[in-house]
């Protein structure tokens, strides 16, 4: 169906502040320039945003708590939300989409039994980008910190229970069929992976048989781009996360301050709550996510280098950021962190070695931020990489 003339997109996405929602706002934006009619659904616990393409609020704050608190009893995340889900599949039929594209269904907000039943008896083209590996897990959205391999054949036993999302029991087998099962079942389903990192995975997985494709994100570079001089009498070192943790390298930080002189070298984190802003150590400078970009543009583009000691990431978008400000990256060998940079832009090294890190973060001060912001424009332009989405939605309609 068309609305005036038209083709309708409707993305599903848990949230438009930040993270995915960013992505999924860029997509519908490039649709609305390409003659598309752009919506976006996102979950009721947001608080609303402006956005250019029209919003659709599923479920409430409490909808979100109720959620959560069930699947902490039943492990059954993504099994919860049936009021909710079922006024989306309302909404649905009413906007009629030519293609429905999800983002992250999961995070304590949606039914996605309720929403595959109903879409796998449609015809409606359907897109999921796999930002993470939930998908095709019973549990968890990356796997790779303990090494479990129980995804390809079965999930059981989970040995990441105590982590996303957590939960008093084990149902990671049940969750896993479950998932197995429904998703077969769709045969309009077509899944775009973020990284050639995360691809490997998903052909491993049970969804090998699926039409499954390589889109890198990209960003906006009229934003993202550098404001000031950079200063070399002290290096400053850069680190940002949404949420910082283990997994994202925060302890990293702690180790490689003990390794840098403190009057030489500054070190900077963003994305902190308070409560780890108190406990940073001396000689580490914490600050809370900021929600203004230009904030966040002017840090980029004050430090010398962005150092991403993450564990477990399919495509940081940090990365590219830090580029288009330019600003490069030292990053460890892990997921898709890796393929945003080259050897001219960053530097890569092993999990864990601290010993490189300190030597990766001295050759890449060295970096000219011009060629970091030359392979931002020509790789991660969000016209560019979001256009991909675009002829994917007209290949498909074509069919």
């Amino acid at each position: 169906m068309q609305l005036m003339g038209k083709r309708v997109l409707l993305q599903i996405n848990e949230c438009l502040n930040f993270s995915t929602g960013k992505i999924a706002q860029s997509i519908g934006e490039v649709a609305n320039q390409q003659g598309w009619e752009s919506l976006i659904a996102y979950s009721g616990r947001e608080s609303i945003v402006t956005c250019k393409s029209k919003t659709v609020k599923i479920g409430s704050y409490l909808d979100s708590c109720l959620h959560f608190l069930k699947q902490r009893l039943f492990d059954n995340e993504g099994l919860n939300s049936s009021g909710p889900t079922r006024d989306l599949i309302k909404q649905i039929d009413t906007i009629k989409p030519d293609i429905i594209h999800l983002h992250n269904i999961h995070d304590h907000w949606l039914n996605y039994k309720l929403l595959f039943q109903y879409l796998n008896n449609t015809n409606i083209q359907v897109v999921w980008t796999f930002h993470d590996c939930w998908a095709f897990t019973g549990h968890c959205m990356h796997f790779v910190t303990v090494g479990c391999k129980r995804w390809k054949s079965g999930c059981y036993n989970c040995p990441m229970k105590g982590q996303y999302p957590k939960s008093f029991l084990d149902k990671s087998r049940r969750n896993w069929l479950l998932k197995r099962d429904l998703f077969a079942q769709n045969k309009n389903l077509h899944i775009v992976v973020v990284s050639n990192w995360l691809e490997s995975f998903v052909k491993e997985s049970f969804f090998k048989d699926h039409d499954i494709r390589v889109f890198h994100n990209g960003i906006d570079l009229d934003l993202f781009k550098p404001c000031s001089q950079k200063t070399y009498d002290v290096v400053n070192i850069l680190g940002v996360s949404n949420v910082w943790s283990k997994e994202k390298g925060l302890y990293d930080f702690y180790k490689l301050r003990e390794l840098f002189p403190v009057a030489k070298y500054i070190i900077t984190l963003i994305g902190l709550t308070k409560k780890q802003i108190d406990k940073l150590p001396s000689g580490i400078e914490g600050i809370e996510r900021t929600e203004s970009v230009q904030d966040l543009v002017s840090l980029y583009s004050q430090a010398n280098v962005l150092v991403n000691p993450t564990y477990a990431d399919s495509f940081p978008t940090i990365n590219i950021e830090a580029l288009a400000c330019g600003t490069p990256v030292v990053t460890y060998r892990t997921g898709g962190s890796p393929e945003i940079i080259d050897d001219q832009t960053g530097v890569v090294v092993g999990q864990g070695d601290l010993v490189g890190l300190v030597e990766a973060i001295n050759k890449a001060i060295q970096i000219q931020p011009g060629i970091c912001r030359i392979r931002a424009e020509t790789c991660f332009n969000k016209n560019d990489r979001f256009e991909d989405y675009i002829q994917l939605y007209n290949e498909l309609l074509e069919k």
